[in-house]
């Protein structure tokens, strides 16, 4: 809880702050620290209790935030070897999705750990662009520019969705704490998620499509420095 706590706080830090300062490494750092702790914890108790629809779940949000994290740093053997086996963890990953999917499909409920089947296929399909992704920079080497801070951003904000999706939307313990009783809406669980994938648009918009790296970055002997 407080993990999932923090780890909100600092996104939203990261995501409001001037991208590329001080306090955006920073805050994005411990956002990483956080997420990962909180996903791996969540993976290895649900891999105890034998559910493997939150084993896929904590799996993809710690991949996500490590090669989010490994795409800003500079390219070494380590890191590469770390893209390597984070690719193949993708893969896993979509191809789990793929499987608990169908199960889920074609079960009386459309469950399947108690996750509903359109989850596990948006889940499947993020593995898959993400796997698609990990292969196209192998093969064309460390990623520059604009292309570098997409795939930095789309990682970074798409773990930050389903740590939001989950605190919100997931279980009402999660939120009762922090939250006032009255407070408790769908209208106001439902915003904070929202909003994290309309900055998530906003920002691939600007950067994939504009190619607007103004205020965002410092750009150094043509390296790009986040």
């Amino acid at each position: 809880m407080v993990a999932a706590a923090l780890a909100l706080a600092c996104g939203t830090v990261a995501l409001a702050v001037a991208k590329g300062g001080d306090l955006h490494r920073k805050s994005g750092r411990l956002f990483v620290y956080t997420m990962l702790a909180m996903a791996l914890t969540g993976a290895g108790l649900a891999a105890v209790s034998g559910n493997l629809g939150n084993v896929i779940a904590g799996t993809l949000t710690a991949y996500l935030v490590v090669t989010a994290l490994l795409t800003v740093l500079p390219s070494t053997t380590l890191i590469r070897r770390l893209e390597f086996g984070g690719m193949f963890i993708a893969l896993i990953v979509a191809a789990g999705c793929i499987v608990l999917g169908v199960e889920a499909l074609t079960s009386p409920r459309g469950l399947r750990f108690g996750i509903p089947f359109p989850v596990y296929f948006m889940f499947g399909t993020v593995a898959v662009l993400a796997t698609a992704g990990d292969i196209r920079m192998i093969r064309s080497g460390p990623l520059r520019g604009a292309t570098r801070l997409t795939r930095h951003l789309w990682r970074m904000c798409y773990a930050f969705w389903i740590a939001t999706a989950s605190f919100f939307l997931g279980p009402r313990a999660r939120v009762a704490k922090l939250i006032p009783e009255p407070l408790i809406t769908t209208p106001v669980l439902v915003l904070p998620v929202l909003a994290v994938v309309v900055i998530l648009l906003y920002w691939l918009w600007r950067v994939r499509f504009r190619q607007s790296l103004r205020g965002i970055v410092t750009v150094k002997r043509g390296e790009l420095v986040s």
